[in-house]
């Protein structure tokens, strides 16, 4: 591979090691992706913003530190795409959002900090579903994302931003948000590693929040040993959130570097009845089930034991989520008042703050926002709160104890990523129940906090579909190790890697 053939279309860890062997600087490689942001973004809207100056200085310093000798991180001078949730210290961060135009953050976030910290150039801010409501980025207040594979499809969500960027040779790497599997899904119908780390495992602190006790933030890669890399960049203790886990960061990067040597000897792997498992098949797409099957074989064939696992509760999880989430949300976002932060509506010095406050969230907050504030507040309101947010906190108990008990029988979960391959955009947007099935099966593993990957299992009609690897909590590692195992083997059976450069079509 040359250099100049690699700029876009390589790996991360090929663009490190070309940077680092001094045949590209990190200035040439952060200016080859803006320049293919300026050509191809157009169609794939991935970004909402583009920081070309903070870009090519932040890999300019890199290029400075090597040249005087410093050591650097393994993914210093790769670039990325920052999903726009993440707060951004002096860029514009909307969170998908009209109702935070203009808002510009005093501070980085830490996993912000880390990147930087790390040498990481941060490219721009991603598209996503308005405060991370959705899965198909079409809840944009700026309009949606498009699929590199289809642009008339959707790219996932909320994240479909990061995913469009990362697998349309716009970035290397990319930084999503997972509440319900807003990293998972849009990995899986792009064509990309998505890792959802365990909660806590990551620091929320910076994060604008959508529901407290699921959203979790991790990384999208082109490989699996990507995906690891930027893992361990961000993860670890952050004293600045509470609910951050004080453990060592499992060993990702490690884990995948074995996991490629494909032996899987001695493990067992549970492939849940309920996501698409024999007799649970219905709203799963023929083609998804039969890559994933595939998928299936070959970790048998790698030597792992396959078991089929029942987790009776995980039917019930899409209707305890859309209780608890939006019952988090409507308290969340309570704080976007037209008095603290970006839009305000209707102050013309004779109205109340009251109507202010109104007339700004009407304006600002879209329709899925509103749809899902209304369902939260009924959910928290009086007389209402144990039949509603209560009953759903003891389903999520119910679903945790779910993992336990097939966490017994086997050592990882499987199952397809999403039910079916990317949809055309516009298809689900008049139905809400029909856009939430799309998270059937990445909602357990949220409501639990559990560890899971979505890794690129092959095609169904020419488009992508993501195999979903589970893992017990702290067991990120697991996740990566079995990814890996999953990938070499099926790169080697195809005779190449599913996924390195994109045509837009």
């Amino acid at each position: 591979m040359t250099a100049s053939s690699s700029l876009t279309s390589g790996t991360a860890v090929e663009i490190a090691a070309l940077i680092a062997a001094g045949e590209v600087s990190a200035v040439e490689v952060t200016q080859a992706h803006l320049d293919r942001i300026a050509s191809d973004d157009g169609a794939l809207h991935a970004f909402l913003r583009v920081d070309t100056d903070g870009a090519l200085a932040s890999a300019k310093a890199v290029d400075d530190q090597r040249a005087a000798g410093e050591s650097l991180g393994p993914l210093a001078g790769v670039p990325l795409a920052l999903k726009d949730v993440v707060v951004t210290r002096g860029l514009e961060t909307t969170s998908g959002s009209k109702i935070l135009v203009g808002w510009i953050p005093p501070y980085d976030a830490t996993i912000t900090a880390r990147i930087k910290a790390a040498g990481i150039v941060i490219l721009g801010k991603t598209n996503m579903d308005e405060f991370a409501m959705g899965s198909s980025t079409e809840n944009s207040g700026f309009g949606p994302s498009h699929n590199p594979w289809d642009l008339d499809r959707i790219p996932g969500g909320s994240s479909g931003g990061s995913s469009a960027a990362v697998a349309g040779g716009l970035a290397p790497l990319g930084i999503g948000t997972d509440t319900g599997g807003s990293i998972r899904q849009p990995a899986a119908v792009t064509g990309l590693v998505g890792h959802k780390p365990t909660y806590g495992g990551v620091s929320r602190y910076g994060l604008i929040a959508f529901s407290s006790s699921l959203d979790q933030a991790g990384p999208f890669g082109r490989t699996v040993l990507d995906t690891a890399l930027l893992h361990e960049t961000i993860a670890g203790h952050d004293l600045s959130d509470s609910t951050s886990i004080p453990a060592p960061v499992p060993p990702v990067v490690a884990a995948a570097r074995a996991g490629a040597s494909g032996d899987l000897t001695g493990l067992r792997v549970g492939v849940v009845r309920e996501l698409g498992g024999h007799g649970f098949a219905d709203g799963y797409e023929p083609g998804v089930l039969t890559s994933v099957g595939e998928a299936v074989e070959v970790m048998a064939g790698l030597g792992a034991e396959i078991v089929e696992v029942s987790c009776p509760h995980f039917g019930y999880a899409l209707a305890a989520y859309y209780l608890i989430a939006p019952s988090e949300a409507s308290s969340n976002l309570a704080r976007f008042d037209a008095v603290r932060y970006g839009l305000r509506v209707g102050d013309d010095g004779v109205r109340g703050l009251d109507e202010v406050m109104a007339l700004t969230r009407q304006a600002g907050f879209g329709p899925e926002v509103k749809r899902r504030i209304m369902i939260g507040t009924y959910a928290l309101s009086s007389g209402y709160y144990e039949a509603y947010y209560g009953q759903a906190q003891k389903v999520r108990t119910l679903i945790s104890r779910d993992f336990a008990a097939a966490f017994g029988a086997a050592d990882v979960l499987v199952s397809p990523s999403t039910p079916t391959v990317a949809f055309p955009l516009g298809a689900r947007t008049d139905n809400p129940l029909a856009m939430y099935a799309a998270d059937l099966c990445t909602l357990p593993a949220s409501l639990a906090g559990t560890p899971a990957i979505s890794v690129p299992s092959g095609l169904s009609d020419g488009l992508p579909v993501g195999l979903q690897i589970m893992a017990p909590a702290l067991a990120d590692d697991r996740c990566y190790r079995v990814a890996a195992a999953v990938e070499s083997a099926l790169d080697a059976r195809r005779g190449h890697p599913l996924l390195h450069e994109i045509p837009i079509r």
